[in-house]
Protein backbone atom coordinates (compact mmCIF):
# COMPACT_ATOMS: atom_id res chain seq x y z
CA UNK A 1 0.00 0.00 0.00
CA UNK A 2 1.11 3.30 -0.77
CA UNK A 3 0.00 6.90 -0.63
CA UNK A 4 -0.54 8.37 -3.46
CA UNK A 5 -2.42 11.68 -3.07
CA UNK A 6 -3.38 13.94 -0.42
CA UNK A 7 -6.00 17.34 -1.20
CA UNK A 8 -9.58 18.65 -0.96
CA UNK A 9 -12.18 17.96 -2.93
CA UNK A 10 -15.86 20.01 -3.71
CA UNK A 11 -17.70 16.61 -2.95
CA UNK A 12 -19.47 17.44 0.31
CA UNK A 13 -20.40 14.70 3.24
CA UNK A 14 -18.65 14.06 6.23
CA UNK A 15 -16.01 11.94 7.17
CA UNK A 16 -15.77 8.47 5.77
CA UNK A 17 -13.53 5.88 4.64
CA UNK A 18 -14.33 4.76 0.59
CA UNK A 19 -12.69 1.54 -1.46
CA UNK A 20 -12.91 2.41 -5.10
CA UNK A 21 -13.25 -0.16 -7.62
CA UNK A 22 -13.20 1.51 -10.86
CA UNK A 23 -12.89 5.25 -12.41
CA UNK A 24 -16.61 5.83 -11.96
CA UNK A 25 -16.39 5.80 -8.15
CA UNK A 26 -13.37 7.64 -7.81
CA UNK A 27 -14.73 10.37 -10.46
CA UNK A 28 -17.75 10.64 -8.48
CA UNK A 29 -15.51 11.88 -5.14
CA UNK A 30 -14.45 14.40 -7.04
CA UNK A 31 -10.61 12.85 -7.15
CA UNK A 32 -8.49 12.28 -10.30
CA UNK A 33 -5.92 9.88 -9.96
CA UNK A 34 -4.10 7.30 -12.54
CA UNK A 35 -5.34 4.16 -10.57
CA UNK A 36 -4.67 0.51 -12.31
CA UNK A 37 -8.19 -1.06 -11.57
CA UNK A 38 -6.73 -4.26 -13.32
CA UNK A 39 -4.28 -4.34 -10.47
CA UNK A 40 -5.13 -2.32 -7.73
CA UNK A 41 -7.68 -0.45 -6.02
CA UNK A 42 -7.97 2.70 -3.75
CA UNK A 43 -9.02 3.30 -0.34
CA UNK A 44 -9.85 6.79 0.31
CA UNK A 45 -10.11 9.03 3.49
CA UNK A 46 -12.57 12.05 3.56
CA UNK A 47 -13.11 14.81 6.65
CA UNK A 48 -14.83 17.28 6.84
CA UNK A 49 -16.33 19.43 5.93
CA UNK A 50 -14.57 22.89 5.87
CA UNK A 51 -15.41 26.05 5.30
CA UNK A 52 -12.15 27.80 5.87
CA UNK A 53 -8.93 27.00 3.62
CA UNK A 54 -5.94 25.39 5.22
CA UNK A 55 -7.39 22.18 6.39
CA UNK A 56 -4.71 18.90 5.99
CA UNK A 57 -4.66 15.49 7.27
CA UNK A 58 -2.08 13.64 9.39
CA UNK A 59 -1.84 10.17 8.93
CA UNK A 60 0.11 8.78 12.36
CA UNK A 61 0.01 5.21 11.39
CA UNK A 62 -1.75 2.15 9.51
CA UNK A 63 -1.72 -1.32 11.20
CA UNK A 64 -3.04 -4.58 9.72
CA UNK A 65 -4.00 -7.70 10.43
CA UNK A 66 -5.88 -10.94 9.19
CA UNK A 67 -9.41 -8.97 10.21
CA UNK A 68 -8.84 -5.25 10.31
CA UNK A 69 -6.82 -2.13 8.93
CA UNK A 70 -6.73 0.45 11.69
CA UNK A 71 -5.39 3.94 10.62
CA UNK A 72 -4.65 6.69 13.41
CA UNK A 73 -5.44 9.88 11.77
CA UNK A 74 -6.26 13.06 12.36
CA UNK A 75 -6.96 16.92 10.35
CA UNK A 76 -4.79 20.11 11.41
CA UNK A 77 -6.67 23.13 11.26
CA UNK A 78 -4.77 26.33 9.23
CA UNK A 79 -2.25 27.60 11.67
CA UNK A 80 -3.31 31.31 10.94
CA UNK A 81 -7.43 30.82 10.87
CA UNK A 82 -7.56 30.07 6.78
CA UNK A 83 -9.49 32.01 4.87
CA UNK A 84 -13.72 32.15 3.52
CA UNK A 85 -14.27 29.36 1.28
CA UNK A 86 -16.75 27.15 -0.31
CA UNK A 87 -17.15 23.74 1.71
CA UNK A 88 -14.69 20.95 0.77
CA UNK A 89 -13.17 17.71 2.42
CA UNK A 90 -9.78 17.12 2.52
CA UNK A 91 -8.52 13.52 1.41
CA UNK A 92 -6.08 10.55 1.48
CA UNK A 93 -6.23 8.28 -1.30
CA UNK A 94 -3.52 5.23 -1.32
CA UNK A 95 -3.23 2.35 -3.74
CA UNK A 96 -3.20 -1.12 -2.93
CA UNK A 97 -2.51 -4.08 -4.94
CA UNK A 98 -5.97 -6.87 -5.77
CA UNK A 99 -3.32 -9.42 -4.26
CA UNK A 100 -4.42 -8.13 -0.42
CA UNK A 101 -7.73 -7.36 -1.10
CA UNK A 102 -10.32 -9.44 1.41
CA UNK A 103 -13.77 -9.37 1.65
CA UNK A 104 -14.67 -8.80 5.08
CA UNK A 105 -11.91 -7.03 6.04
CA UNK A 106 -13.04 -4.48 8.70
CA UNK A 107 -11.31 -0.65 7.70
CA UNK A 108 -11.28 1.51 10.66
CA UNK A 109 -9.61 5.35 10.89
CA UNK A 110 -9.72 6.59 14.67
CA UNK A 111 -7.91 9.89 16.42
CA UNK A 112 -5.07 9.20 18.18
CA UNK A 113 -7.37 9.38 21.45
CA UNK A 114 -8.52 6.41 19.88
CA UNK A 115 -12.40 8.07 19.26
CA UNK A 116 -13.62 6.74 15.65
CA UNK A 117 -14.02 8.84 12.66
CA UNK A 118 -15.00 6.51 9.95
CA UNK A 119 -15.12 2.75 9.06
CA UNK A 120 -16.60 0.19 6.18
CA UNK A 121 -15.82 -3.18 5.89
CA UNK A 122 -14.36 -4.55 2.68
CA UNK A 123 -17.36 -5.98 0.38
Amino acid sequence: MRTYAVGTTPVLGGNEIVVVRNAEELGALGIRAPLHFRGEFGVVLLMGPHNRTGYHQIVEAIDANATRVRVVAFEEPPANGGEPTPDYRTYTLWIVPNTVYRRGIRVEVVTPADAPIAQTVLP
